[in-house]
C-alpha cells in the first residue's frame, strides 16, 4: 500500500473515514506522478515549494477549480506535517503557502413547501424501491445526516423501541438521533419490504439496492435529485441541500444553535453557524412585518 504509515496514522490516530483516506492517497499519488515525470523525483520528501507551485499552476491551467486545488494541497500539507511529526523531514515546504482564493457559494435550502410537496403530494411507488426512497428523503430531512453516514447505516443502527438512530460520523464519532413518528412508520414498511427481497448480499447494511447489495453514494444522490427535480427549480438538488434545509428550518423555528450542532455532528459552532444566514433573513422578515414602527 502506498504511503502505508501515513494511511495507518490517518485511520488509527486521526480516525478519518476510509473514503477520506482514499482521497488523500489519490492526491498524493497524483502529485508523486507529476514530480516523477517532470523532475524525475521519486520521493515527495525531496520536493521543494517551487515544484509544488508548478503543480498548482498546471492544475489551474487544466481547469481545476481553486477549491479543488486547495483540497489537493491540503492533502499534501497534511502529509508533510506527518513527516515532520515522524522526523522524516525538518522543514515543511508548504509552511508559508497561502490557499488560493475561492468564491463563497451560498447553499440555498429547499423551502418547507418544496419538501412537503415531495413527501406529501407525490405518490411513491408502493414497492421496495419506492418505500426505500421515501425513507431516505425523510431521514435526510428529519435527522440532517450526511450522505456517507446514511450509506453506512447498519440494521442495528435503528432502535425501534427507543425511536432512535445511531450514526457513525466523521472520525468515527458516534451520535444518537431521535426519529419522528412519521419516519418510524416508513421505517417499519421499509423493513417489511427489505425482508421480502429474494437475495440479500449485504445483510448487515440498512439500505440496499433491489438486488440486495449495499446502497452507494451516487445512487443516493440520484434519488434526491430525481424527486426534487419535480418540485424545485433550484440549481442544486442534493443530499447536502436536504441536510442544509434540516438545519435552516430548525433554526427558523427557534431551535438552539448548540442543539443543531449536536444533531449535525459538528465539532464546533463555527461549522453550524453557516446555516444561520437563512434564519437571520427569516427574523428580518418577521421583524419588518410585525414591528409597530415598521410601517412608519
Amino acid at each position: 500500500m502506498p504511503f502505508k504509515s501515513f494511511v495507518d496514522y490517518l485511520l488509527l490516530e486521526k480516525h478519518y473515514s476510509a473514503l477520506t483516506v482514499k482521497a488523500y492517497q489519490s492526491d498524493l499519488g497524483e502529485f508523486l506522478e507529476f514530480v516523477n515525470t517532470k523532475y524525475q523525483i521519486k520521493s515527495i520528501e525531496d520536493v521543494n515549494y517551487a515544484q509544488i507551485r508548478t503543480w498548482i499552476v498546471v492544475l489551474v491551467e487544466n481547469g481545476l477549480s481553486n477549491r479543488s486545488v486547495n483540497r489537493k494541497i491540503s492533502s499534501l500539507n497534511t502529509y508533510y506535517k506527518f513527516l515532520l511529526k515522524t522526523e522524516s523531514i525538518s522543514v515543511n515546504p508548504l509552511a508559508k503557502h497561502k490557499a488560493l482564493k475561492t468564491k463563497k457559494t451560498v447553499q440555498v435550502p429547499f423551502s418547507e413547501n418544496e419538501i412537503n410537496q415531495v413527501l406529501d403530494a407525490f405518490n411513491f411507488d408502493d414497492s421496495f424501491e419506492g418505500i426505500r426512497d421515501k425513507l431516505i428523503i425523510e431521514l435526510f430531512y428529519s435527522t440532517g445526516i450526511r450522505r456517507i453516514e446514511l450509506v453506512e447505516l447498519k440494521l442495528n443502527s435503528v432502535n425501534l423501541n427507543n425511536k432512535t438512530l445511531k450514526v457513525l460520523g466523521k472520525r468515527n464519532k458516534e451520535r444518537i438521533l431521535p426519529l419522528l413518528g412519521s419516519v418510524l412508520k416508513t421505517m417499519h414498511r421499509y423493513l417489511e419490504e427489505r425482508n421480502k427481497l429474494g437475495i440479500i448480499v449485504d445483510q448487515e447494511n440498512l439500505f440496499l439496492t433491489k438486488k440486495g447489495a449495499k446502497i452507494y453514494e451516487t445512487l443516493v444522490y440520484r434519488i434526491i435529485n430525481d424527486y426534487f427535480s419535480k418540485a424545485s427549480s433550484k440549481v442544486k438538488k442534493s443530499p447536502h441541500i436536504l441536510r442544509h434545509s434540516f438545519a435552516t428550518h430548525l433554526l427558523n423555528q427557534g431551535a438552539d444553535l448548540n442543539a443543531v450542532k449536536e444533531l449535525l455532528g459538528h465539532t464546533s459552532l463555527a461549522a453550524t453557524q453557516v446555516y444561520t444566514h437563512n434564519s437571520i433573513a427569516e427574523l428580518k422578515k418577521v421583524h419588518v412585518n410585525t414591528h409597530p414602527r415598521s410601517k412608519k
